[in-house]
């Protein structure tokens, strides 16, 4: 079980870490916007755009190349990986909670987010938890990014700012 950090460098840059040592960056353009970038590690280097009707639907991309797309559901936010018929479901646990949690079709929890707002400084830091199974995943740190930028969009809908 891996016990992640995202931290909110500034209103709009995010550093992911596991025991201290960096996995990326989540980038945005600008304060509340649903395009993004994320470089990890190795220098690879992703995009986040809305696209669809309304610019309902998000797509990552790498080299122009659709990875995963997620969009708001009736019970969360839904991502479909292109290259599988593997759906993820993340959604709010409790009502008036800051606590999501991301779970396979068979509804096994994958991993636990939970924000944790810094009101002197007006960001969000994100405590992340995952089992076992998610520690396995080939693209666990792209998982992870997207779990972070759905989190971020899932409370920007939720407060109005979309």
């Amino acid at each position: 079980m891996g016990q992640y950090i995202a931290n909110s460098v500034n209103a709009k840059d995010f550093t992911l870490s596991l025991n201290n040592v960096d996995i990326g960056v989540l980038r945005y353009t600008k304060w509340y916007s649903f395009e993004a970038g994320i470089v990890l590690a190795d220098h690879s280097s992703y995009q986040l755009q809305p696209t669809g009707f309304w610019n309902s639907k998000i797509e990552l991309t790498k080299d122009n190349e659709k990875w995963l797309d997620f969009e708001m559901g009736w019970k969360g936010i839904i991502i479909n990986f292109s290259n599988s018929e593997e759906k993820y479901l993340l959604q709010l646990k409790g009502f008036l909670d800051s606590r999501f949690v991301l779970v396979d079709t068979n509804e096994k929890e994958l991993l636990a987010i939970e924000a944790d707002f810094k009101w002197k400084k007006f960001i969000m830091d994100f405590n992340i938890e995952t089992s076992n199974e998610f520690d396995s995943f080939e693209n666990k740190e792209i998982l992870l990014f997207t779990t972070v930028h759905c989190v971020n969009y899932y409370m920007a809908f939720a407060n109005g700012f979309i």
